[in-house]
């Protein structure tokens, strides 16, 4: 059996790392070097790690940020924001990280997932999915949330993974910073859909939410932000109670 993964994702804005809910009111969580560092230290399975701010400032991920987090940590490690092309991929693989993570990027030129997954391997490729429930559908948004588009969620997870991409990130814009729960009947349904594994963001408020996402929403990760940042809840406790509720986990 695979165990579950618990992600801590580190949202970088100007260098810190931040936090806030449904997108936006961003408040402070501290130097993500050092929340990485802990983070590794106090049993991650992964990290992510996102310049939250790098696609609607028109930039490219921060490098010297990644290079440095990439010196504390001995445990899988994502990078996203602005990322564009397979030359930006090539520079941040080279500086550290194990995985990408492209979002707005792929919806524009959804070639850029194949020629991602051709020259690196679907392995290190994770395509992030923004979506709202809108009217009872799930719409995919883009630029950290702020651009709606047409595309439905399930139509655009299986595209993606048609042309290559090893992981789906989905976050319920809906449910993020709320703290009441993942978005679990569409993470069902993305996991009926597909054949990657589907990491759940957007919601985790107590360990609870842990539980449910994995048993109901299917997930095979859960990503959450605030409630490690701000030691709310404790990584081993919650791969202890993981276990408790019979869910596999790496203690």
């Amino acid at each position: 059996m695979l165990t579950k993964r618990i992600i801590p994702c580190l949202d970088i804005k100007n260098g810190r790392t931040v936090k806030g809910v449904n997108f936006v009111n961003l408040r402070d969580a501290g130097d993500p070097v050092e929340l990485a560092k802990q983070y590794a230290v106090k049993g991650a399975d992964e990290l992510v790690f996102l310049d939250i701010s790098a696609t609607l400032e028109g930039r490219k991920t921060m490098i010297d940020m990644v290079l440095k987090v990439a010196e504390q940590v001995n445990i899988p490690f994502t990078v996203g924001g602005g990322i564009s092309s397979v030359e930006d991929v090539d520079i941040l693989l080279k500086s550290g990280a194990d995985k990408v993570s492209v979002n707005s990027s792929a919806v524009k030129r959804p070639e850029l997932v194949n020629e991602l997954a051709n020259k690196f391997g679907s392995q290190c490729v994770v395509v992030a999915i923004d979506a709202k429930q809108i009217d009872g559908e799930w719409m995919v948004h883009l630029a950290g949330g702020s651009i709606p588009t047409n595309l439905n969620l399930f139509d655009w997870a299986k595209e993606v993974e048609r042309r290559g991409a090893g992981e789906i990130l989905f976050t319920s814009m809906n449910n993020d910073g709320t703290k009441a729960g993942f978005a679990n009947d569409a993470l069902a349904k993305l996991s009926e859909t597909l054949n990657i594994p589907i990491i759940a963001s957007g919601g985790a408020g107590t360990v609870q939410h842990f539980v449910d996402t994995f048993k109901d929403g299917k997930a095979d990760a859960a990503l959450a932000a605030s409630v490690f940042h701000f030691g709310e809840i404790a990584i081993k406790d919650l791969k202890e109670a993981l276990k408790d509720n019979n869910i596999a986990v790496r203690l």
